[in-house]
């Protein structure tokens, strides 16, 4: 069981650094909602460590050391690593979905950009999927086409996250666009990062993303009536609030470089209003077909990782040890690069 002050201190975290999944958080029952912010606030920490430090290298071994640490039962003395050690414990959860999870973070150390929207799914799947996976499993369910249709949505908010930063990431010398959408429109991204501008082209782009975003939300629908029914209105919440920002983003003409999509709360009330509406009514509906459609091949890894019945693996594995330890030795390498060149 998590500790009720380590949980306060989740709570807390989650209020003032995520305030649509805290919104939507509140729509589930005590036996999710406790052990999701313990997950949110690891999440949160983890992404915070890389995205607000300069050693960005440095931050993300920690997070791996943190990690290990976690998994062989010795947390850092900290409120977010001991609430998530008993979310592991209690919940058996795959060591391959925060080790997925670590993976995007470190692509986003070594400022990785994307040649096609299938390597943004590749990112979406790792920082968003996994989040995705691992709130299945706090659910208890394990079921592979609702762990798929659980990803779709994960994958889906990531997106949406990319459509309304565009400008913000411009800013920081960050790009998730992808750059054959740039060559498509004549757009040179170093240009553009130099001087971040909402012109038609740019615009089209996030309208492109935020349309490929809107598809994974209507498919993530039908995996929600196979959750438990308390939980519904807190998944159905969290689909409609994160795709009212897009909705706010194609309200401003889908400018998301010199303005930032933001929802107000009267429209997070009534999102949370439909959403309880929405997931009495699952109860009436016949099972969908798409629930059965196949998993995005970016997020397939995740689906077998987490629909596995077996207990849950203590280290860097699942066969893609290899992978992740080549990230690593390649955010090495660039480190020392960078500290023989100073």
């Amino acid at each position: 069981m998590i500790h009720p002050r380590d949980l306060a201190h989740c709570r807390t975290s989650i209020r003032h650094g995520s305030l649509s999944f805290y919104a939507a958080s509140r729509l589930l029952p005590a036996s999710v909602r406790d052990p999701a912010l313990a997950l949110y606030a690891f999440c949160r920490l983890a992404d915070d460590a890389v995205d607000l430090h300069e050693e960005k290298t440095a931050a993300v071994f920690r997070l791996r050391d943190r990690l290990d640490a976690i998994y062989a039962g010795r947390p850092k003395d900290a409120p977010e690593d001991r609430a998530f050690a008993s979310v592991i414990e209690e919940f058996d959860m795959p060591f391959a979905l925060p080790e997925g999870l670590l993976e995007g973070l470190a692509w986003d150390a070594m400022g990785r950009r994307y040649d096609t929207l299938s390597g943004v799914f590749d990112y979406s799947a790792r920082v968003a999927a996994a989040v995705g996976a691992m709130m299945c499993v706090l659910m208890r369910v394990r079921d592979a086409d609702a762990l798929a249709r659980a990803c779709d949505l994960g994958v889906a908010m990531q997106l949406t996250n990319i459509a309304r930063d565009v400008g913000e990431d411009a800013r920081a010398r960050r790009l998730y666009l992808p750059l054959d959408w740039f060559a498509e429109a004549g757009v040179d991204p170093e240009a553009f990062l130099a001087d971040p501008l909402p012109d038609d082209r740019i615009r089209a782009m996030t309208r492109r993303l935020l349309f490929e975003a809107r598809k994974l939300y209507d498919r993530s629908e039908a995996g929600i009536p196979e959750l438990p029914l308390a939980a519904r209105p807190g998944i159905y919440a969290a689909r409609h609030v994160y795709a009212g920002i897009g909705g706010a983003i194609a309200r401003n003409g889908f400018d998301s470089v010199s303005w930032r999509g933001r929802t107000n709360r009267a429209q997070k009330a009534g999102w949370l209003g439909l959403s309880l509406l929405r997931a009495g009514a699952t109860t009436l509906l016949p099972r969908s077909a798409v629930l059965y459609a196949r998993p995005l091949s970016e997020t397939a890894f995740l689906v077998d990782a987490a629909a596995r019945t077996a207990p849950r693996a203590l280290g860097w594995g699942d066969g893609r040890a290899g992978t992740l330890l080549a990230v690593f030795a390649e955010l090495e390498a660039r480190d020392r690069g960078g500290m023989e060149g100073a």
